[in-house]
């Protein structure tokens, strides 16, 4: 019973604090799922999973490709007689073919217009790793990295629990689209130096994660301008690079500062992985970018405390070295994910409900601010509390994102089936029908439909699907964290 007393006596600092962000409605939203995860015949009134961004509609070609490619796995006959080999490889620059395999699709992502050296390519645990590696070789504790808000929430926990750095926000507003402003950059740059704070740089999301918009190529080089003037480092998180659906296309840092006659590269780096662009989260594939040999060296260091298995390295080496399957994937992840947002906005506007306009990402930005009660961030609070409890969608408010105007919501559009996505219109539009008084008319009819239409479908996925399934990063269910919602 002591030790449960004095457990904080027992452990580090980092262990204990509450820097991790986890107690935030981003996360208790993932908790109210996973204690009442919806199931279409199981649990039909459970809570549908939309605050996590994953990209689950193209999983049958790789599925196919696996079946058709047998010796891209050492746990196959065919391709066993690597198994030694891989399984001795320790190296912490990587597999040279995966190295180069990935160089290769980070420059297919971006059209070709950039070429990128295999000898950058510094690896790590996901995103969540390269995150926290650049952060380890950038900052020291009580640094800051300016960041334009909304961000994604577990930058938090990425950027700042175990190095200690801080997050400095900049607000960008709704009237300009949430546009990044060389005038919101100095703003907060000079709040930051009057309470002396060291600001080591900026971190940019492109596309950006909340709001599923790209950044245009000016807009970029006037960040790129500011960080040069400062002589500050820019971290571009570019991990979206291949969700991008419609017009306009992706620009990259890295086409950008090929168009820059004087631009610091040594202060440039990128953030990447294939957790969203190829949907496999679970591979760990974290990638960091630096034009700073400095950046290389060390990171290539502390990469060790991260690697992806070799294993993981020699399939994706195949898988991406296969130039004629990597152009339909990307081509054909594009138009899913085209028409399953069209689908959802398109759905949500025969009740009056807006989005920001978006070309990229698993997610869009959705405006309730006209079914708010109080227009504050209390009032999201509670609209988000009935969203969750009573219409059953895990959605995430702007304030978990540092939004700076109450009344957003990011939702996630691709982690789950075309009947699952119906379901959960035919919630949001009951709920805003009860609300205004309006409640749509074929309502009666679409649930008919969507009974038939679950009764019937082989699709789904039961483990994908599962209602035992945890989402990531959850506390287990008999954590002292796991609090009723």
């Amino acid at each position: 019973m002591a030790l449960g007393n004095n457990s904080h006596q027992l452990l580090s600092k980092i262990a204990t604090n509450d820097k991790h962000g986890e107690n935030s409605p981003y996360f208790d939203g993932w908790k109210a799922y996973d204690s009442n995860p919806f199931h279409p015949t199981k649990n039909p009134q459970g809570v549908i999973q939309m605050g996590l961004a994953e990209n689950q509609l193209c999983f049958d070609m790789i599925q196919e490709w696996i079946r058709n490619n047998p010796k891209a796995s050492i746990c196959t006959a065919e391709g066993v007689n690597q198994f030694k080999y891989i399984a001795n490889f320790q190296d912490y620059h990587g597999l040279p073919e995966f190295r180069n395999a990935v160089a290769n699709f980070m420059s297919k992502v971006r059209g070709g217009r950039v070429r990128f050296d295999p000898d950058r390519i510094l690896m790590s645990g996901g995103a969540t790793g390269a995150n926290e590696l650049i952060m380890f070789c950038l900052a020291d504790a009580g640094d800051a990295f300016l960041v334009p808000s909304p961000y994604y929430p577990a930058f938090v926990r990425d950027l700042c629990w175990r190095t200690r750095a801080q997050l400095i926000p900049v607000e960008c507003h709704s009237s300009n689209n949430f546009k990044i402003t060389r005038e919101a950059l100095e703003e907060s740059y000079r709040k930051a130096k009057e309470g002396n704070i060291n600001v080591k740089g900026l971190i940019i999301t492109n596309p950006s994660n909340p709001l599923g918009t790209t950044i245009d190529k000016e807009t970029l080089k006037s960040i790129v301008g500011f960080i040069n003037e400062k002589n500050i480092h820019l971290v571009c998180d570019e991990i979206y690079a291949a969700t991008v659906f419609r017009a306009p296309s992706f620009v990259s840092v890295s086409e950008v500062m090929q168009d820059m006659e004087h631009c610091k590269k040594d202060l440039i780096h990128i953030i990447y992985s294939l957790s969203k662009d190829l949907g496999l989260p679970g591979f760990r594939v974290g990638i960091v970018y630096s034009y700073n040999d400095e950046v290389v060296n060390s990171g290539r260091k502390m990469s060790s405390f991260g690697l992806v298995s070799s294993q993981t390295q020699h399939f994706l080496a195949a898988l991406l070295s296969d130039d004629e399957f990597v152009e339909r994937f990307l081509a054909e992840s594009a138009r899913r994910l085209a028409a399953r947002h069209s689908h959802f906005t398109k759905g949500l506007e025969k009740v009056n409900i807006t989005c920001l306009p978006s070309n990229a990402g698993l997610f869009f930005w959705m405006n309730l601010k006209g079914l708010l009660k109080e227009k504050t961030f209390e009032g999201e609070m509670m609209l988000w509390r009935v969203i969750i409890n009573e219409v059953k969608l895990n959605v995430s408010p702007g304030s978990a994102f540092n939004c700076p105007e109450p009344g957003w919501y990011r939702v996630c559009f691709a982690n789950m089936d075309d009947e699952t996505v119906d379901v959960a219109l035919m919630r949001i539009r009951a709920f805003v029908g009860k609300e205004t008084g309006k409640p749509p008319k074929e309502l009666k009819r679409w649930k008919s439909n969507l009974r038939l239409s679950f009764s019937n479908s082989r699709r789904f996925d039961e483990n994908l699907m599962s209602p035992h399934m945890m989402s990531p990063h959850s506390p287990m269910p008999h954590s002292p964290l796991v609090r009723a919602t």
